[in-house]
């Protein structure tokens, strides 16, 4: 039953997406530069919400725009209504609903839609990860510096020692290829597919993870923080691999 509510609310979020894609809409900036939120955001996190509370009217619902609707249900469904919402204001189709189930603490199942390219990628705890109903599973690459890599910035934070500039900066400099696409959830697809060998990421919120770190542990990656432990959504660091170059990443990463 979990199972057909996720999807159903995904495919929700998605029909919204596409409704108002390429069209005007509203779009206002939350707190830091570029940090917007359309008209098109809050449509599709209804539409979302109406399947979830239909069907699970007691569980808890944390999602990036209404925040928090807590509960004492052991079931929490994570909700990203547009993951890469800039992309999806400029009319860029690299932009998708992303929601993952928790279950008692521990993510059980995820789902990740982009419309416009027709992909639909799914997860659940030790059933492997699909993309259009079809078994997906990580690369097969054993070195850094031949892997093609993608990360993201976020758009406010301190200039840090060893922050994202300095971290791109060194592997752009080593000839590494690194890509920066704007949606941290598509990001974590293309590693699970096979796509990119790794994802890196200093700043991200649950929303923008949940769904998709399940979904690359599932197609038999590795996720961690950067200190090399379980990745948690609730904290804002994450590397994903194919597993084969996590260990290397993380010195990248680290520069050591």
């Amino acid at each position: 039953m979990i199972k057909s509510t996720l999807i159903k609310a995904t495919e929700a979020g998605a029909k919204v997406m596409q409704e108002y894609f390429q069209k005007e809409f509203k779009i206002s900036n939350k707190e830091g530069i570029n940090n917007l939120v359309t008209e098109a955001d809050h449509a599709s996190e209804k539409a979302i919400f109406e399947v979830i509370q239909n069907d699970y009217p007691d569980d808890f619902i944390l999602s990036e725009e209404a925040g928090e609707k807590p509960s004492g249900s052991n079931i929490k469904w994570i909700v990203d209504p547009i993951d890469g919402t800039v992309n999806f204001a400029h009319g860029i189709p690299i932009c998708c609903v992303s929601i993952g189930v928790e279950q008692d603490g521990q993510m059980i199942m995820g789902a990740v839609y982009n419309p416009f390219i027709n992909e639909f990628y799914f997860a659940q705890k030790g059933f492997g990860a699909t993309l259009n109903d079809n078994l997906i599973k990580v690369s097969e690459e054993t070195e850094v510096v031949k892997s093609c890599l993608v990360t993201g910035f976020p758009y406010t934070y301190l200039d840090q020692p060893n922050g994202p500039l300095e971290v791109f900066s060194r592997m752009i400099r080593k000839g590494v290829p690194v890509r920066r696409l704007g949606s941290a959830a598509m990001d974590l697809c293309w590693v699970a597919a096979g796509r990119f060998d790794g994802f890196f990421e200093h700043k991200l919120n649950a929303w923008d993870s949940a769904a998709g770190f399940l979904i690359v542990e599932e197609a038999g990656g590795k996720v961690t923080d950067f200190s090399g432990k379980t990745y948690s959504p609730y904290q804002p660091h994450i590397v994903a691999s194919n597993g084969k170059i996590h260990d290397e990443l993380l010195d990248w990463i680290n520069n050591k």
